[in-house]
């Protein structure tokens, strides 16, 4: 029998209060007021998120997977954190503005609007629709909204069927050549699947999710290397050179506590194991020895990593192992996680806060140096922080 329960044992070496304490801080003393000062789109509705580190506007364009991810965030702050109207209501703005401008005819979700919501890039991802998905979820516990639920349920079945087409590239911003199975589909499926199964109750979406975490643990966790490869071919099998054997630290460690979500629901005491072996794997494999941090992207055999940007530190990697490691501590009680969290904890509460603007910054080099140049989308993401807090705050209150 797992360790359920076995975070007491955790009090002996940090202060649970004190920690809860801190993150609460962070979360409605810092984060909170910095999104509702910079971010929130009072004219238009939904988020904007096209700014610099210090909320310094760049432009006013809107990337869909953004707003989706938005309504998650302020339907969690009301569900889980405080019931405050205000968080609710820009939950609700952001899904009118989505439903309003966020769809082309065919019902699937665009890739990028101007901020008033003129299309500028059709559609072109897939997590455009997951997010969506994600984001309706969440705010349909609060609001109880059945037409919003039954559009989740729709983009939830289109994405389905979707992403199993031989010719399926959605990938945005990043392009998929033919033949290829990337992690990052089972991965957002398996949380998005478990998070809609609890919303609705509806069995088959429960079933679904069960399927996408053992498509992520049978296939794209390599037992060979004891790592996550982020692409297989068509028939899940390894791909030949740098490509077959790229790692994301990060990117397996957040897919793990996916994972950990639905196998606490299923009694996958068997699955749980596995995974918080895995999120061990990559943090020993992910960690820079010289100069601390956790890398972007590794290769499997210790080769050249196949992915660009690989040596830098960037935020999300290590809120992903902050919340991942608190959590695989509750349900296994292994004392290697507290070893784990202090460490990534140090690293980087010392190198990422901007106590001037409340906010994390996002971007680093190798050595932890703050840089401008672009990683993916030219935008300061309002998601990876708050919801890592908004989880770590849920979990440290069951042990208040």
């Amino acid at each position: 029998m797992l360790g359920y329960g076995a975070f007491g044992s955790f009090g002996n070496r940090m202060n649970k209060q004190q920690l809860y304490h801190q993150y609460k801080a962070l979360l409605l003393e810092g984060i909170v007021p910095f999104w509702w000062r910079h971010g929130v789109d009072h004219e238009h509705g939904g988020v904007l998120s096209c700014m610099a580190e210090d909320g310094r506007p760049v432009s006013g364009d809107k990337y869909i997977w953004s707003q989706g991810r938005w309504v998650w965030v302020c339907a969690a702050l009301y569900n889980r954190i405080e019931r405050r109207p205000v968080f609710l209501d820009s939950a609700r703005r952001t899904v009118e503005f989505l439903l309003a401008h966020g769809k082309d005819e065919e019902g699937r979700w665009v890739y990028h609007t101007t901020r008033d919501g003129q299309v500028v890039e059709g559609p072109a991802s897939i997590f455009s629709d997951c997010f969506a998905v994600y984001g309706f979820s969440e705010y349909c516990r609060a609001a109880r909204d059945p037409a919003v639920l039954a559009e989740a349920l729709r983009t939830y079945g289109s994405v389905r069927r979707r992403v199993e087409s031989p010719d399926f590239h959605e990938m945005a911003p990043y392009t998929l050549p033919p033949g290829r199975r990337p992690h990052s589909v089972p991965m957002i499926l398996t949380e998005v699947s478990n998070e809609l199964a609890q919303t609705t109750g509806d069995p088959e979406i429960d079933k679904a999710a069960g399927e996408y975490a053992l498509r992520v643990m049978n296939h794209h966790v390599r037992p060979e290397w004891g790592v996550l490869v982020e692409f297989l071919d068509s028939s899940f099998h390894t791909l030949s050179g740098n490509e077959g054997t790229a790692v994301m630290p990060g990117h397996a460690i957040e897919s793990m506590w996916f994972v950990l979500h639905w196998a606490r629901r299923a009694g996958r005491e068997d699955i749980i194991a596995k995974a918080v072996e895995v999120i061990r794997r990559h943090l020993e494999k992910g960690w820079d020895p010289e100069y601390g941090g956790i890398f972007l992207g590794i290769d499997a055999r210790g080769g050249v990593p196949f992915l660009a940007n690989a040596e830098k530190k960037v935020w999300w990697p290590h809120t992903e192992a902050l919340y991942a490691l608190l959590l695989a501590h509750e349900l296994t009680g292994e004392e290697w996680c507290v070893e784990w969290y202090e460490r990534v904890h140090d690293w980087s509460f010392g190198h990422f806060p901007m106590p001037e603007v409340g906010e994390w910054r996002q971007r680093l080099d190798r050595a932890g140096n703050p840089i401008t140049e672009l990683i993916a989308l030219p935008v300061k993401d309002p998601f990876h922080l708050p919801r890592a807090v908004i989880l770590i705050l849920e979990l440290l209150r069951r042990y208040a």
